[in-house]
């Protein structure tokens, strides 16, 4: 077994036996616990064959959050988002994307646009922030669609502004473009933006919105536009082998996230704002000499820490916090662009609804002494 084996092991025991968490690591949930979370409201109702029954109700359901014609589920939002982005390059004529060179299609799908559906991408910034409309406007030839991930979960799940986001699709519009939003995490924008779903979601020709990220749902994703986008992607869903027999088990658990986590998502981000805050006047009394918020007041409920020190040691910190306290503040870090500084994420969800500013404060204290 490898150290990095054994902290794994380390991490998930320390999870699993926590007294406090921010919020539940993803690898810590057992087969019992996630069967548990699947009671059918109607046990009689038929499974689903091919997207029938229950799935076709989740279809409908985000639909209508959304203000949108029509929904498809997927069983990957990197399948929902490759198809709706090729059937825009057929619409349009266009083969070209615009997006940030930090978003999900660039980082973690293989290059799977260009060698999968034979796109080519554009970049309007390479700063890790969201693009600017000046930027959309100023690029230097043309694109068929602009891309933006909302939020922009690598830079620091960042949002733009109301206003910029406007000013980015009215740009988009400006240069006879059409406009999808990578909304795997757009459930929790609304405070953020000060607008429901339907209004946001409004602006996009077409939105990808993910059923595990946020609402806590086993896997798969939807795909949401007008009828006939909607009607076109799902014959390239089978193509691209999406077509799956039984989904009732996601469907379930995706409508359970909309029932029961969709309506705490305000309060979660509420609550990471004072973490965040709590963190920072923390670490400014501690003995670290350095350390970043990202952003400083979180636009959703996840945001970044920084700090000048190895991701192993980092880690260790942690989970020595953990076994020793019962507290988990942080999991796993990962080395940062700048030599010498490690980065992790935190979210904050139900679990991290009971703790205390005082709370934040003495565990931060505890995590710097174990530096």
């Amino acid at each position: 077994m490898t150290d990095d084996d054994d902290l794994t092991k380390r991490l998930l025991a320390a999870g699993r036996t926590a007294d406090r968490t921010l919020s539940p690591g993803a690898r810590e949930a057992t087969v019992a616990e996630l069967l548990a979370g699947l009671a059918a409201p109607d046990p009689d109702e038929p499974a689903d064959l091919y997207g029938d029954g229950v799935v076709a109700r989740l279809e409908r359901r985000v639909a209508e959050l959304l203000g949108m014609e029509d929904a498809a589920f997927f069983p990957s939002g990197t399948m929902a988002q490759q198809i709706a982005l090729r059937c825009w390059a057929g619409r349009t004529g266009n083969p070209v994307v615009a997006l940030h060179p930090m978003s999900h299609p660039e980082l973690w799908e293989g290059g799977a646009l260009s060698l999968v559906s034979g796109l080519r991408t554009v970049h309007p910034t390479t700063d890790p922030r969201q693009p600017t409309a000046e930027e959309v406007a100023d690029l230097a030839e043309p694109f068929g669609t602009l891309m933006l991930e909302l939020p922009l979960r690598d830079a620091g799940f960042l949002l733009p502004s109301w206003e910029e986001l406007e000013a980015l699709v009215g740009a988009a519009r400006e240069r006879d473009a059409v406009v999808h939003f990578d909304g795997a995490r757009l459930w929790e924008s609304t405070v953020h933006f000060g607008r429901p779903l339907e209004e946001i979601a409004g602006l996009a020709d077409s939105v990808y919105v993910s059923f595990y990220k946020s609402l806590g749902g086993l896997s798969g994703a939807a795909l949401a536009g007008s009828s006939s986008l909607v009607a076109e992607a799902r014959v390239w869903r089978h193509r691209y082998g999406g077509q799956v027999f039984r989904q009732f088990p996601q469907a379930l658990s995706a409508l359970a996230g909309l029932d029961g986590e969709l309506p705490r998502l305000p309060s979660y981000v509420a609550q990471a704002r004072m973490v965040a805050g709590a963190l920072a006047e923390a670490l400014a009394d501690g003995p670290v000499p350095w350390f970043r918020i990202n952003p400083e007041t979180p636009h959703t409920h996840q945001f970044q820490v920084w700090l000048p020190y190895g991701a192993d040691r980092l880690t260790e910190a942690g989970v020595r916090l953990a076994e020793e306290t019962g507290a988990v503040l942080f999991r796993r870090w990962s080395p940062a662009p700048v030599p010498g500084v490690s980065v992790t994420e935190l979210t904050v969800t139900a679990p991290g609804l009971t703790w205390t500013r005082e709370e934040v404060h003495e565990a931060a204290r505890a995590f710097t002494a174990r530096l």
